[in-house]
């Protein structure tokens, strides 16, 4: 499809949907929900599908709601769930699309489905590459926790996060807002809303930023290109009265991204060798990072999306309607990871092969004694150290040689989803609701390694022999996915204080691979460019995955103030297929154990991995005392995981691997507290922790993980602050807010605290140092990331229609991890940075 063509469909659909608009007629325009009522100054929510006291919904719900989003100037999933207990998130690491959010434990594996559903004014948004977008002109904030996939629907395993944006009113508004920072970091937002018939109203929303970045590329003359970003983004909204009962929704949206991308570091666990240089066994917590490879790194990213939302109030019950189509498309390119396994080192019987060879011998030379971070070095030929003690090179990942070759990865997606519900009204004992659901997703992923010849990277997955940048890895494949499912539940209420609820649905999903990987040779190894060729051409693969979700709650109410309440329900992700090929490599490289420099690792990769399926309990109470000035909710949940899907990463002589497996068995427990205390009007205090204990009961695929814990998930967070609103006189007043966001230790691989065999137990042996294979064992229990705890201020002027603020974000310039990628058969992990320090100052204005 050209990008002409992705342009015209979203518009299309937005130009149907106006001509709908442009028939209408009748009474005043939709009013936007209130987020608290006003006689009471509680808050309400839509956790249910449905407005509703936060107090009677029978789950923990953590709102973020208007007014705290002005406080904390948050705007992206990044910020808005480190302000949330017990949810975590890694976000931007290796490109913009890459985001894995945990809740208590479950933690969406990257490139398989995401574990948290995402619903923007009332529509299931498909691609995980949306989940730290900017989603409009936020009002409020929902994230519920534990399986919602009978309410929500698809990936609600782990929760949702229900986002609710402005709605056009009576009278034009609208509000600016911009700030600027330190590292040329920048921000602005700008929207109008209003009528522009009785009948018809719009909302226009505009968001930029941009940043340097904190950290330098030193040896392209300390370019601003490891972490720099600059990204924009306009939404649309058209709401409309089509009689006395229908409304019309209409949003359209579009978004451009572009920056760096691999945002990493390598670090070695090698002890054995340590005696050498104590580098090569480092704890990941002690990382001086540093950036010194010779490909700038880019990532590109565009979104276009349409939507239209019709509700049709019969008095008796409501019918809602929705379509979505989304075409999100990225790209990277990056240095490669291959330099120490010799794959472009030695000369080999293709021309390509001489001149990845040529290239690599080249800088080397130039470049020997170069001070890269230790324990890598240039000496003075590219072969690796085990094989040339005297003169040899240890390289690591993103080298500033030619000797690692190049990476690309694409992803293009686009989705047509769509779903009607009728829910009766909400005046009853018994107040139910049932729906359809059908989502049809066109996915197509590739990841290509290339031989460096000193000429860049070229923007295409296959480059034949002769050409500036050939290929000499590739995997590529197309996805198709068609969803279907039915939903309903019910809510009775057999007496005022209690009520009970059961929700269903049933989910089919079927998938379809398919390998675009042409049947052509490796011109640097001579062997199939995908291992997965060996014995021919990839055929397809299909499979169709089912499910039912049900999902049982009560409350009971002792008084107004006091909600006790329990749930239990289960979540559902559908299985997948890895890029095809996978389990050829890892057999190939790291189950083999009886070819001369191999190794039996005993880990097992399929090219197709299984379905995820969790069991979750929660109960717990929530509630109010002295007049509503101290709210409190505390919970204890339990969850057992069936095939958790989980993300692995595999590097060696043959390039890079991304693959998704399964842990058999996850057992998840904890308990979670919210309080907040308003000390004098103006003045509020608040702090909420949360507890997570797990453990690893089966896993196949790494049979000797048994005991450890779930991967991505803090031991546990704790998040303090207060918010101070005072006037100065009738038409000044001083605002401030301060958060402390503390994480707890985290581990990110299943293998955890302990020694694995590596590709250099392998090689030792049969090397000039001859050595035994155990030295080249790595050990795990370097790691885990350290607790680290983050400090927010923000302190400004407010007057009628305009604030001036500074803020301060990561205050104390905390270094801390945001991913450790462990690559278990390499001896290694893969370290990406935290946000740091950013002060500035910020200007708004409203009318």
């Amino acid at each position: 499809m050209t990008n002409t063509q992705r342009i015209v469909r979203p518009q299309l659909l937005l130009s149907a949907s106006l001509a709908l608009v442009a028939l209408a007629g009748s009474p005043a325009l939709a009013q936007q929900a209130a987020a608290v009522e006003e006689d009471t100054g509680e808050i309400v929510v839509t956790a249910r599908r449905g407005s509703e006291r936060l107090i009677d919904v029978p789950a923990t719900v953590s709102v973020i709601t208007a007014e705290t989003l002005a406080a904390t100037g948050t705007f992206r999933s990044q910020e808005l769930l480190q302000l949330t207990p017990g949810v975590t998130i890694v976000s931007g690491t290796a490109e913009a699309g890459d985001t894995q959010i945990n809740i208590r434990g479950l933690n969406g594996a990257r490139d398989a489905e995401a574990s948290v559903a995402l619903v923007v004014d009332g529509i299931l948004k498909t691609n995980t590459a949306q989940l730290n977008q900017v989603q409009g002109t936020l009002r409020q904030v929902e994230v519920l926790k534990g399986p919602q996939g009978a309410i929500y629907g698809r990936n609600a395993a782990a929760g949702a996060i229900v986002m609710s944006t402005i709605m056009p009113g009576d009278a034009w508004s609208g509000a600016v807002r911009a700030n600027y920072g330190e590292l040329g970091t920048a921000q602005a937002f700008a929207h109008i809303a209003g009528p522009v018939t009785d009948t018809i109203g719009v909302v226009l929303s505009a968001n930029y930023q941009t940043t340097d970045g904190f950290w330098r590329n030193e040896f392209l003359n300390n370019a601003k290109v490891v972490d720099d970003q600059e990204n924009y983004g306009f939404d649309g909204r058209v709401v409309a009265r089509l009689g006395d009962a229908t409304t019309l929704d209409i949003k359209g949206r579009h978004a451009r991204l572009s920056g760096a991308s691999i945002n990493f570091n390598a670090s070695f666990h090698l002890p054995n060798f340590a005696a050498v240089n104590p580098a090569f066994y480092e704890n990941v917590n002690e990382r001086q990072f540093r950036y010194y490879s010779n490909i700038r790194p880019t990532n590109e990213q565009t979104t276009w999306e349409a939507s239209a939302r019709v509700e049709h109030d019969f008095g008796t019950g409501k019918l809602t309607g929705w379509l979505l189509y989304s075409d999100v498309d990225q790209s990277l390119t990056a240095d490669g990871t291959s330099a120490d396994f010799a794959r472009y080192t030695f000369p080999g019987a293709t021309p390509a092969s001489v001149a990845a060879s040529n290239s690599c011998f080249a800088t080397t030379a130039a470049l020997t004694g170069y001070p890269l971070a230790p324990p890598t070095f240039i000496g003075q030929t590219p072969v690796p150290f085990i094989f040339d003690p005297a003169t040899g090179s240890t390289f690591g990942a993103y080298s500033p040689t030619t000797c690692d070759g190049t990476q690309l990865q694409v992803r293009k997606q686009k989705d047509i989803s769509g779903e009607i519900r009728y829910a009766s009204a909400l005046d009853g004992p018994i107040n139910w609701s049932v729906g359809l659901y059908y989502l049809n997703i066109d996915r197509e992923t590739g990841v290509s390694l290339g031989a460096d010849l000193g000429q860049g990277v070229l923007p295409t997955l296959y480059n034949p022999p002769g050409s500036s940048n050939p290929t000499s890895q590739l995997f590529n494949d197309r996805f198709s996915t068609n969803v279907y499912a039915a939903f309903g539940n019910v809510d009775w209420k057999p007496v005022e204080q209690l009520t009970l609820g059961v929700a269903l649905r049933y989910d089919i999903e079927r998938r379809r691979a398919e390998n675009l990987v042409p049947f052509v040779n490796d011109p640097i190894t001579g062997g199939p460019i995908n291992p997965g060729q060996q014995g021919g051409p990839i055929p397809p693969a299909s499979n169709t995955f089912k499910q039912l979700q049900p999902k049982v709650t009560l409350t009971f109410k002792p008084d107004d103030d006091t909600a006790l309440f329990a749930n239990w329900g289960v979540g559902f992700k559908a299985g997948g297929f890895n890029n095809q090929g996978s389990a050829a490599i890892v057999n190939q490289n790291f189950n083999d154990g009886v070819t001369p420099g191999t190794i039996n690792a005993g880990v097992t990769i399929n090219d197709q991995y299984r379905l995820e399926r969790s069991s979750a309990f929660e109960a717990g109470i929530k509630g109010s005392l002295l007049d509503g000035r101290i709210t409190y909710d505390l919970a204890g949940y339990y969850t057992q995981v069936r095939d958790m899907q989980f993300f692995e990463f595999f590097v060696g002589g043959f390039g890079l691997l991304r693959v998704v497996s399964n842990i058999d068995r996850v057992d998840i427990w904890g308990g979670e507290l919210n309080l907040t205390a308003k000390i004098v009007d103006g003045w509020t205090i608040f702090g909420s922790g949360n507890l997570t204990g797990s453990e690893i009961k089966r896993n196949a695929s790494r049979p000797d993980t048994v005991g450890n814990k779930s991967p991505y998930t803090a031991d546990y967070t704790l998040n303090l602050g207060t918010q101070v609103s005072l006037p100065l006189n009738d038409s000044l007043k001083a605002n401030f807010r301060a958060d402390y966001r503390l994480t707890g230790p985290t581990w990110f691989h299943s293998v955890q605290d302990q020694e694995k065999p590596t590709l250099f137990s392998g090689l030792l042996p049969i090397s000039a140092l001859g050595l035994p294979a155990v030295v080249g064992n790595a050990r795990y229990d370097v790691t885990r990331r350290d607790p680290f705890g983050v400090v927010n201020l923000r302190a400004g002027i407010e007057g009628k229609n305009w604030t001036a603020t500074v803020f301060a974000n990561n205050l104390l310039d905390k270094l801390w991890l945001n991913e450790v990628i462990p690559a278990i058969e390499f001896g290694g992990s893969f370290i990406s940075p935290g946000q740091r320090r950013v002060i500035g100052a910020e200007l708004g204005f409203r009318f």
